[in-house]
């Protein structure tokens, strides 16, 4: 499927998908980056959602919204992980969408990722 939209739409793929870049309108020194990626019909990426779709937000401060959104009753269905280039924690809304929240490390996002869409 990427392959499609990298032949079609000119998106510029890498094993994720590809990065839309932009500039942070207060700071425009720094970066941030907007992931776009399909997954396989078959893929189990969004269960326990039915639904063929995942969305993602970059937040601030993931471990206190993920406090604030147990004391509202919201289902949180992983641990909240930490890698290089961010942290990452899965919940789901009132119509079972999954839900992925990134709070980014655009500084170390920026030197590894491969596919870009300028």
């Amino acid at each position: 499927m990427k392959e499609w939209y990298a032949d079609h739409l000119g998106l510029q793929t890498d094993a994720y998908g590809t990065n839309f870049e932009w500039r942070q309108a207060e700071h425009s020194e720094k970066k941030g980056f907007t992931q776009w990626s399909t997954s396989s019909e078959n893929s189990q990426h969004y269960h326990p959602s039915q639904k063929e779709f995942m969305i993602n937000y970059r937040v601030e401060d993931i471990t206190r919204l993920v406090e604030e959104l147990k004391k509202d009753g919201v289902t949180i269905l992983d641990e909240i992980e930490a890698f290089e280039y961010g942290k990452f924690v899965h919940l789901l809304d009132p119509e079972g969408n999954k839900i992925e929240l990134w709070e980014p490390n655009d500084t170390e996002y920026d030197k590894i990722v491969e596919g870009r869409t300028k």
